[in-house]
């Protein structure tokens, strides 16, 4: 635990907020705000970190938001996963959608986003686990491009469930965690178009119990050293940049997603169920966005 002692300056996690049901895409603003969506209760939050933490509810309905990000202009966009659609939030308050289908076909139920340097989005659809026929059209789990020009790219179907991605400081790997029914890190390299090459298992993980918390591989980021956190059975997971395993930073709930932030963007922010607790790391989270 030496290792993973270095990378915070305490492992015990603060309580920022609680009473939701269950807590997703945790996302930083500059202005001090942290994005957060609970999915089951369909509202997505802002949650407001000046001298009090305050809690604002800035859309009901939410189609069931998950994985957020903001694009190159600055917007938010994120997955509806219960409306099977990715959408953008514009600046006047209308909502666009950026993608809802792939060749005719309604997606799964987009999970996570993130932002290629090239000013692209790339999202995970999961064969998500009791979407039934006639409602599941696609018939595989994808990740997915969002070309900078709105046109749709199918990168890689060989994941099971496919759930939170991030990319290596370099941007040459991307890393995507696989939540069953063989829970897994994967990996895959980037080639200088931005396509996806050389799929293969980092690390098996264990599906349901560790301790006394059950879970699978979920949300899944990187710091600027390099190192891979994924929430998982127990807590958070994490490997160093050479992908070796470091151990399990364990919380009082089940962890679904991290995102960073703060002034030096050296505070983790971890959604989990009902709550959502925070971490101060030695190191800052990339990418640092607006």
């Amino acid at each position: 635990m030496e290792i993973i002692d270095s990378l915070f300056t305490s492992t015990e996690p603060e309580l920022l907020a609680t009473g939701f049901i269950f807590t997703e895409g945790p996302l930083w603003h500059s202005d001090g705000i942290l994005f957060v969506s609970d999915v089951d209760a369909q509202i997505h939050y802002k949650v407001h970190l000046q001298e009090e933490v305050v809690t604002e509810s800035i859309r009901k309905i939410s189609g069931g938001a998950n994985g957020a990000v903001f694009d190159k202009n600055g917007c938010l966009v994120i997955c509806e996963q219960d409306a099977r659609r990715v959408v953008r939030y514009e600046p006047d308050g209308s909502i666009t959608v950026l993608v809802d289908n792939y060749g005719g076909k309604r997606l799964n139920r987009s999970n996570d986003i993130i932002l290629h340097h090239d000013g692209s989005l790339y999202f995970t659809d999961p064969d998500k686990k009791g979407l039934e026929e006639p409602e599941k059209e696609l018939g595989f789990a994808s990740i997915f491009r969002i070309n900078v020009d709105g046109n749709l790219l199918l990168l890689a179907n060989d994941m099971n469930h496919p759930n939170g991605l991030g990319f290596s400081v370099d941007g040459k790997t991307l890393y995507v965690s696989n939540s069953r029914p063989d829970p897994h890190l994967h990996a895959y390299s980037v080639d200088d178009s931005g396509l996806l090459t050389n799929s293969r298992i980092v690390a098996e993980m264990p599906y349901g119990n560790l301790g006394e918390l059950s879970g699978v591989p979920d949300g899944l980021k990187l710091d600027a050293k390099g190192n891979i956190y994924v929430t998982g059975p127990g807590g958070i997971w994490i490997w160093d940049k050479h992908e070796d395993f470091l151990g399990v930073i364990e919380l009082p709930e089940l962890p679904a997603n991290i995102g960073w932030g703060g002034t030096d963007n050296c505070t983790m922010f971890v959604t989990a169920r009902t709550s959502v607790y925070t971490f101060r790391t030695t190191t800052p989270g990339i990418p640092k966005q607006f």
